[in-house]
């Protein structure tokens, strides 16, 4: 696999981004035009909570390059609400919504809910069902529980090649580098203020040295931003995307 980075952020329909990142007079509708001109990636959270309609996701599709990709995160009806039971029904819901958008998806997210621990069985009979039907696709779990932090669950991701992503929360969520598959997923979600918080340069430093690294082990990485208030997404997002190109 090819080394490239892949850096931007959750979403990009905010509208407090005006004055900050968007220019004040740029109406919402035409908001993700402007961010494929400085990103060449967004995650998907919007259809954690709901599905988009398919006219919706043929729109993302026109309005983005050819290049441009999305990295869509798994229904919570999914993840939270049945926690991987009896979800084939709306497993197929869900990635027949993204079928037309299927060759500019990236990985597809899987969060589970900080109420869930880990159960081998449970988790081996998603991963077998996602690798049967969905073969196809890409799959980064992130997880909310520590139980889930275990060389047992990495074992197995690792024999699907299935990403664990690596969470930037400070102490509020789990935090682990392992890599488990030929690609690395990072989310920042901030630290001292959850979504609210900064990265300073040093910080962002760290991790570009450490991209830049799984990059000469031809890892392909993908970085998303979550940290929307105040635009700090966007503006950390450049900046890592800035400093990766520089470190050496």
């Amino acid at each position: 696999m090819a080394s490239v980075v892949n850096i931007g952020t959750s979403g990009w329909s905010y509208k407090h981004w005006s004055g900050v990142f968007y220019p004040e007079d740029l109406k919402p509708e035409k908001y993700l035009e402007f961010y494929t001109n400085h990103f060449s990636c967004v995650e998907l959270n919007s259809c954690f909570y709901h599905l988009p309609l398919k006219n919706t996701v043929r729109g993302w599709l026109n309005r983005t390059p050819d290049n441009f990709m999305f990295c869509p995160k798994l229904s919570r009806y999914i993840t939270h609400q049945q926690q991987l039971i009896n979800i084939e029904e709306p497993l197929w819901k869900f990635f027949d919504v993204f079928e037309e958008m299927k060759h500019k998806l990236g990985p597809v997210l899987v969060q589970l809910p900080p109420g869930l621990h880990y159960n081998r069985n449970l988790i081996e009979g998603f991963i077998h069902l996602v690798k049967e039907q969905y073969m196809s696709y890409r799959f980064a779990f992130e997880v909310r529980n520590k139980s889930w932090i275990n060389d047992e669950f990495f074992s197995l991701l690792n024999t699907n090649n299935m990403a664990f992503v690596i969470a930037d929360s400070g102490n509020r969520y789990p935090y682990n580098e392992t890599l488990t598959s030929d690609f690395v997923y990072l989310r920042f979600h901030g630290r001292e203020h959850l979504y609210a918080t900064d990265y300073s340069d040093e910080e962002l430093g760290d991790f570009a040295y450490k991209i830049r690294g799984w990059m000469n082990e031809d890892k392909e990485v993908w970085a998303f931003f979550n940290n929307d208030y105040n635009g700090f997404a966007v503006k950390n997002a450049a900046r890592l995307k800035e400093m990766i190109s520089i470190v050496r």
